[in-house]
């Protein structure tokens, strides 16, 4: 298990690298994303890799890895704007983004860990290709969730399914870095 926490945290640096750059670079404009917006935004990139694992053939350069990179950081995005409330257009400086971003990876990872000691690692022998249908289903739950006007009965909420599409693709990307994918 301290072999995945380490491998956790080595693949938050690199996403959060990226996250943080990109904040220097765009600033805050994904504080306009509404939940649906930042849903599709994962959808796309999740339908991408199907489709390349799918086809078996890619034509655009940017690789797996970096979209899994990308759902994580736009899952991020989406549970920093549900504690934020309200979508607006607004600059927040780099520094709370920062601390935003920590604040919802160590929910994320809390999390993990927590599942991953109830389910014994099971994650370790599941196929790329599930953590992306994983992910699709999530994000279609999520979507059932809106039509809800944000209201279950008996099931998690929004944030609870961005958690898990962070970890699916965490776990993911660490199968990547073993070369296991």
């Amino acid at each position: 298990m301290s072999q995945t926490n380490q491998q956790y945290d080595i693949v938050i640096e690199k996403c959060k690298d990226v996250f943080i750059k990109k904040a220097k670079d765009y600033g805050t404009a994904w504080r306009v994303l509404r939940t649906i917006s930042v849903i599709d935004q994962i959808f796309i990139k999740a339908l991408r890799i199907r489709t390349i694992q799918d086809k078996k053939q890619q034509l655009v350069d940017d690789n797996i890895a970096d979209e899994f990179k990308g759902i994580i950081n736009y899952a991020v995005i989406g549970l920093i704007q549900l504690e934020l409330k309200e979508s607006k257009i607004e600059e927040l400086p780099v520094d709370e983004v920062l601390t935003l971003y920590n604040k919802q990876i160590h929910f994320a990872k809390e999390t993990m860990l927590n599942k991953n000691h109830d389910y014994g690692e099971a994650w370790r022998d599941m196929s790329q290709q599930s953590f992306v249908d994983l992910t699709l289903m999530k994000l279609q739950r999520i979507k059932q969730i809106l039509a809800n006007d944000g209201k279950t009965i008996i099931s998690e909420g929004i944030d609870a399914n961005y958690v898990d599409i962070i970890n699916y693709s965490v776990f993911a990307l660490i199968l990547i870095m073993e070369q296991v994918h």
